[in-house]
C-alpha cells in the first residue's frame, strides 16, 4: 500500500502542471487572472481563458530561425521598380501602391462571401505566366479549388495547391519549394501544433502570423493572407495582427450587390491610402467604369446598399 502511494506521488510530481492564462481578443494582453475590462486596451469582456504551454526548443528553432543573414549596406539593397509583382488587376495594383513587393506580408479581410478567396485565385492566372505560386488552403479541398478555378478561367501550370492547416508544415514546404508567391486561405484556420489552444484563437493567430512573417522576410517571398471579420466588422484575432503585416486591405459592400469597395486600411508600400471599386461577376472581378447613372456618389452608395433611396 505504501509503495502504491509512493508511486502515485511520483506520478503527480512527473505530470506537468497545466497553467491557464487570460488573453484579450482585441490587443493580445495576457494576465494570470480574469478582468472584466482589459488593462491593455480598455475593452470590456474580451479576456478569454487559454491553456499556456511552452513551445519545444526544436520547433522554436525551426520557426523562429529560418535563415541567418549578414548585415548589408543600404546602398547594396535593390529597390528597383521590377521588384514589384503586377497582379493583372489594375485596381488591386493601385491599392498596393503599384504591385506586390517581395518579402511583404499582406492581409485581405472582409465578410464571408465578399470575394476574398475569389480575387486571390483570379490573379493567379496572370501571375502564373511568370511566377510559381503556392496556394495554401485550410478551408477548401483541392477539388473545390479546382472547380472554382475553372469557373474563373484559371488554368495556370505554375499554380500549386496545398491543403494544410499546420503552419510549420507550410513553412517547411515554402522553404523546400521556394515559390515566388504564397497565398494562405485563411489565417484563422492555421494552427501551431505545439500550442494547446484551438485554431482561430488569439494565441494561434498571433503565432501563425509571426511564423509566416519571419518566413516572408527571410526568404523574400511575398505572402498574401485571407482574414475573416467578426460580427462587429473588425478583423478576427488580436489587434496586433494588423501591426504584424505590411498591408491590410478591406473588402466592403453588400454581398447581394455587384459592386465591392477594396480599401487600404494600412500599407507601408504606398505613399497614401487608396480605395477602389470593383465589379463582381460570375468570372470574378473586373474594373469599374463609371456609367452615366452612377456619375454622382449617391448612386454608388445606393448600388452598394450603404444608403437607401428616399
Amino acid at each position: 500500500m505504501n509503495k502504491f502511494l509512493e508511486t502515485m506521488g511520483d506520478s503527480d510530481k512527473m505530470a506537468p502542471k497545466v497553467k491557464s492564462i487570460y488573453v484579450c481578443s482585441e490587443c493580445g494582453f495576457e494576465s494570470a487572472k480574469w478582468y472584466g475590462k482589459c488593462p491593455g486596451c480598455g475593452q470590456w469582456n474580451t479576456m478569454n481563458e487559454e491553456i499556456k504551454e511552452s513551445i519545444s526548443a526544436k520547433s522554436s528553432l525551426i520557426s523562429a530561425r529560418p535563415t541567418l543573414h549578414r548585415p548589408m549596406r543600404i546602398d547594396e539593397i535593390s529597390a528597383e521598380e521590377e521588384a514589384r509583382y503586377h497582379t493583372g488587376l489594375t485596381e488591386l495594383d493601385r491599392v498596393l501602391g503599384g504591385g506586390i513587393v517581395k518579402g511583404s506580408l499582406i492581409l485581405i479581410s472582409g465578410e464571408p462571401g465578399i470575394g476574398k478567396s475569389t480575387i486571390l485565385l483570379q490573379i493567379c492566372e496572370f501571375l502564373g505566366k511568370s511566377l510559381r505560386i503556392l496556394y495554401v488552403s485550410g478551408e477548401e479541398s483541392g477539388r473545390q479549388i479546382k472547380l472554382r478555378a475553372a469557373r474563373l478561367g484559371v488554368h495556370s501550370e505554375n499554380l500549386y495547391i496545398l491543403t494544410e492547416t499546420d503552419v510549420q508544415n507550410v513553412v517547411e514546404q515554402i522553404r523546400s519549394d521556394q515559390p515566388d508567391l504564397v497565398m494562405v486561405d485563411s489565417i484563422q484556420t492555421m494552427n501551431f501544433t505545439d500550442l494547446n489552444s484551438s485554431p482561430g484563437s488569439v494565441t494561434q493567430v498571433r503565432e501563425c502570423t509571426n511564423t509566416l512573417m519571419r518566413a516572408a522576410k527571410a526568404l523574400e517571398i511575398p505572402i498574401l493572407l485571407v482574414g475573416h471579420v467578426n460580427k462587429d466588422g473588425a478583423i478576427a484575432g488580436p489587434k496586433v495582427l494588423e501591426h504584424i503585416v505590411d498591408a491590410v486591405l478591406y473588402f466592403e459592400g453588400d454581398r447581394q450587390m455587384t459592386y465591392r469597395i477594396l480599401r487600404a486600411v494600412k500599407t507601408v508600400m504606398a505613399l497614401q491610402m487608396r480605395s477602389v471599386c470593383l465589379i463582381w461577376g460570375t468570372t470574378g472581378f473586373t474594373k469599374w467604369t463609371t456609367p452615366h447613372w452612377l456619375c454622382w456618389p449617391a448612386g454608388l452608395f445606393m448600388s452598394l446598399g450603404l444608403v437607401s433611396p428616399v
